[in-house]
């Protein structure tokens, strides 16, 4: 669990900033949408009152809302905030990866030793797909309200009817008050179905010795270093 925990500090410094790209890039199509809806239903609600308001909100054609890539992303960020702005939620980050890895490593290692025959054999292939999966499902909505409260935190681009987040104790309160416990558990379902299978082919790779083949192919073997 110790090992686990070590693992999941070190992973956030890639990670984190990885998911708050992915994040945003996620989060443009639901932001273009409402642009889109947003002058429609201003004009209908001003069309009647303001001749003048109502040709202002119209001007310009609906397709000009212009498209974000995770480079744009990441320049603005950098501008505006500097290298921080990628590490937007970092403690929510850790609260959520630590841990799943806390949970992930030993509920695996015990799993996979149930399909030993004997201390000396290995557990076949299909047994560390297995263990794979039921530990990165368990672990995946074991931390699903981290997750939940993560996401929050990162979404930088808020309508005008969605609540700002000053930390995570804001963010759980809020999350709390308005929607109830229950929405600590949303996407817990698909994020169990995307770590389950991404964990078990990791491990499957990694107990059928792929790395090891690899570096006995190649020239440079680093285990003669």
């Amino acid at each position: 669990m110790l090992a686990g925990c070590g693992a999941g500090m070190c992973q956030v410094i890639v990670t984190t900033p990885m998911e708050m790209l992915k994040i945003q890039l996620q989060d443009a199509g639901r932001l273009v949408a409402q642009q889109r809806k947003l002058p429609m239903l201003q004009t209908v609600k001003l069309g009647t009152a303001s001749p003048v308001l109502n040709c202002s909100y119209s001007v310009g054609p609906m397709s000009s809302t212009r498209k974000v890539s995770a480079i744009q992303i990441t320049q603005e960020l950098l501008r505006t905030k500097g290298i921080q702005g990628l590490y937007k939620g970092l403690g929510a980050t850790l609260m959520r990866d630590i841990p799943f890895s806390v949970v992930y490593f030993p509920l695996f290692a015990h799993i996979n030793k149930l399909g030993k025959t004997s201390e000396d054999d290995n557990v076949p292939f299909y047994w560390s797909f297995i263990s794979g999966c039921v530990a990165g499902c368990t672990a995946a909505v074991a931390v699903s309200p981290c997750d939940v409260v993560k996401t929050r935190l990162q979404s930088l681009n808020k309508s005008a009817n969605e609540d700002t987040y000053n930390g995570v104790a804001d963010c759980v309160r809020k999350i709390m008050r308005k929607e109830g416990p229950a929405a600590f558990l949303k996407g817990a379902g698909c994020r169990a179905l995307v770590i389950a299978p991404l964990f078990g082919i990791a491990q499957v790779v990694y107990f059928i010795g792929v790395g090891e083949f690899l570096l006995g192919q190649t020239p440079f073997n680093l285990y003669s270093v």
